[in-house]
């Protein structure tokens, strides 16, 4: 699932005719950086929402074999865009990614897949070393403990990759919500995990970050 729906108000006149996910880094769309890394794990369905300026999008990916789940009148943030596209997902635990970051070191989805184990999980985040996470100047999100679960505090930043399992998103009465609202539970039954990123990434959410992500990835002069 590639969340690709959201407004990017912080990205200011870049996003005035089209959305986050097609701004340039290093002369290509963050969409196709995000593709990069899920192309080669061979996936049967990929989906990606959309709700703000969907037409350059959907230009952009025809041929692609992604299918799209269109919200609207509103949009439903990241839990209930989830839950509306799960009809195109199919049942079972699915990667979700965020396509507003760039990525330096090894596939983050191939690393959540080698360590995923759902017997003991209901998600596995990946979380970035704050040192590791280029421009980020924020606490971090979780507190990664000794076993790999994670809590809520000071310490990874969430990297905006990871596995989870959709069963709980129907427990939510809410047509619009954060898949905060799932994470809490799963964290409160001892079930939300994450695993630690050893390469670097940077958030491509303002356009400094755009500049950040070409240094990081060493295409400041493309």
């Amino acid at each position: 699932m590639l969340f690709a729906a959201g407004f990017g108000t912080r990205m200011g006149a870049l996003t005035a005719e089209q959305p986050k996910p097609m701004v340039p880094v290093a002369g290509r769309p963050l969409i196709d950086h995000a593709l990069d890394l899920v192309e080669p794990l061979g996936l049967s369905r990929v989906v990606a929402n959309l709700h703000y300026r969907p037409d350059p999008l959907i230009t952009h990916l025809q041929g692609r074999n992604i299918a799209f789940s269109h919200e609207q009148p509103d949009i439903l943030e990241t839990g209930g865009g989830l839950r509306h596209a799960l009809p195109l997902l199919g049942t079972g635990p699915v990667f979700t990614m965020n396509t507003d970051a760039v990525w330096r070191g090894p596939n983050p989805l191939s690393l959540l897949a080698q360590a995923w184990d759902p017997d003991r999980m209901d998600a596995l985040l990946i979380c970035i070393p704050r040192g590791n996470a280029i421009g980020h100047t924020g606490q971090g999100d979780f507190i990664l403990g000794e076993g790999g679960q994670i809590t809520r505090g000071p310490g990874h930043v969430y990297g905006g990759v990871q596995i989870i399992r959709t069963e709980g998103l129907h427990d939510i009465a809410e047509a619009a919500f954060s898949l905060n609202l799932l994470w809490n539970r799963m964290a409160a039954a001892g079930r939300l995990f994450g695993l630690p990123y050893p390469g670097q990434w940077c958030d491509v959410g303002h356009p400094d970050g755009i500049i950040a992500a070409e240094r990081m990835i060493g295409a400041s002069d493309v």
